[in-house]
């Protein structure tokens, strides 16, 4: 049986860590990054051009900043689409817009390619572990193709048919992400200014009603301020910023999401962009 082969375009922290788990899973890597010198840090076969890439591999993974990102890697010069669709899949572990992904759905189609949107909810670390967690809207033969590589980058998936759910659900969830890391940021420092040294509040919320696997993931950094980027401080305002969109649409209030987004909006004008999503802390504190 011949081993499975895969494109990758955007290698970021993300879609590193994506290329070299499924490298050291027997899966033939291609890959394509603005900065080719990304491309030649890794083990993998890199291309000149997004258009080169889907000549060599049928199944495509896009890990990008944005909607706008991945719209260009379709329709620039040489980009995806200027390549032969017919056959192509392309996957797309980017947190769209969650209008856009519904064009990006009618564009592979009309070019006789297929589109499946895959958010993904983790980090680098569960990238790197296959502990992902995938979430998938498309048709359920796109699935089905992507299935062998999902099983190797997540423990779980889950098939939700529908364009766009993947997406806006992704959202959803990390309206618990931001909300959750901007209280235990609040906390923490509140704790400080009243008089507790940092480990020790740590320790207390670790034990009492902070305990959660974000608390466990964030514990490290928050104590040496170790703001080294796992998920950024500008994708989190990115995706509060798109679910605040999502909210208007559906004509709902949104509450704790839109306080969280202007708190990492903060750390963004801090020039935290670039740090680790747990660096709203530092920004909560200074304030």
């Amino acid at each position: 049986m011949a081993p499975l082969k895969a494109g990758i375009i955007g290698l970021g922290r993300m879609g590193k860590a994506i290329a070299t788990r499924l490298k050291g899973q027997g899966v033939e890597v291609h890959a394509w990054n603005r900065t080719l010198a990304r491309a030649s840090e890794l083990d993998v076969i890199a291309c000149d051009t997004p258009a080169a890439l889907a000549s060599r591999a049928d199944v495509i993974f896009l890990s990008l900043f944005d909607s706008a990102s991945v719209r260009e890697v379709l329709t620039m010069r040489n980009g995806l689409l200027s390549a032969e669709a017919a056959g192509k899949l392309v996957v797309d572990t980017t947190t769209n817009h969650f209008r856009d992904v519904i064009a990006f759905h009618s564009l592979l189609t009309e070019r006789g390619g297929a589109y499946l949107e895959a958010p993904l909810i983790g980090s680098i670390i569960p990238a790197m572990s296959g502990s992902l967690t995938i979430l998938a809207s498309g048709e359920e033969s796109s699935y089905r193709t992507a299935l062998p590589y999902f099983e190797k980058l997540g423990s779980a998936m889950y098939f939700l048919g529908e364009p766009g759910l993947a997406t806006r659900i992704k959202l959803v969830n990390n309206l618990l992400l931001g909300a959750f890391m901007a209280a235990i940021a609040e906390a923490l420092s509140l704790s400080e200014k009243a008089g507790l040294d940092r480990a020790t509040a740590l320790d207390i919320f670790s034990n009492g009603a902070g305990n959660s696997a974000l608390l466990g993931a964030k514990k490290e950094k928050l104590l040496n301020e170790d703001f080294e980027p796992h998920f950024k401080c500008s994708l989190m305002y990115k995706d509060l910023h798109y679910l605040q969109d999502l909210a208007a649409t559906l004509k709902t209030p949104l509450f704790t999401a839109s306080v969280a987004k202007e708190l990492f909006a903060a750390a963004v004008s801090k020039g935290a962009g670039e740090e680790d999503f747990s660096a709203v802390y530092r920004t909560i504190r200074n304030f």
